[in-house]
């Protein structure tokens, strides 16, 4: 059985910093590509970054380009989002999301989904 396991979310001021954590069980998680996406109160799911098998390649949003680090640790099967400078509009449910495609941003291209993390960032 594949899973996926948030962690790491909570409340922070605007301008701090906080790091998520995606454990991840059930798979090979070296054939995979992770991302990392986000629902804000109101919106649709879009992402935010992505990192390839090895941990060479990785993509961001703009909006997040300069601020967010996602990282990925083979040997733990965990993928990792560390954000700093958090804005309030940073504030969503973080997923993330597991895909034998090649580094994807569109969320139909993932095959597995954790169930969330709420980051809520106060101004």
């Amino acid at each position: 059985q594949v899973q996926l396991v948030e962690s790491g979310g909570g409340l922070v001021q605007a301008g701090g910093s906080l790091r998520v954590s995606c454990a991840v069980s059930g798979l090979t998680f070296s054939n995979y590509d992770m991302g990392w996406f986000r629902r804000a109160p109101g919106k649709e799911r879009e992402f935010v970054a992505v990192i390839s098998w090895s941990g060479g390649v990785t993509h961001y949003t703009d909006s997040v380009k300069g601020r967010f680090t996602i990282s990925r640790d083979n040997a733990k099967n965990t993928v990792y989002l560390q954000m700093n400078s958090l804005k309030p509009e940073d504030t969503a449910v973080y997923y993330c999301a597991a895909s034998r495609k090649i580094v994807p941003t569109i969320d139909h291209q993932y095959d597995y989904w954790g169930q969330g993390t709420q980051v809520t960032v106060s101004s």
